[in-house]
């Protein structure tokens, strides 16, 4: 049984380090004539950041209570 638990977490902390990876993203080199846009966060990817973790932590607690 705690082989399976042992093998649960290395598999979150794989998936955990994909999440991470992702927030990176890509960015293009600026145009040298025109200044690039203010950054700007309207809370849109904080929320889903939240809502992804809170789904995280149902799954592990059904698989933990399971």
């Amino acid at each position: 049984m705690s082989s399976i638990k042992a093998s649960a977490l290395i598999f979150l902390a794989f998936f955990l380090s994909g999440l991470i990876e992702l927030s990176y993203g890509q960015s293009m080199a600026p145009s040298p004539t025109v200044a690039p846009p203010p950054i700007s966060n309207d809370g849109k990817m904080i929320d889903q950041g939240i809502a992804y973790a809170l789904m995280l932590v149902a799954l592990l607690v059904t698989y933990l209570i399971h």
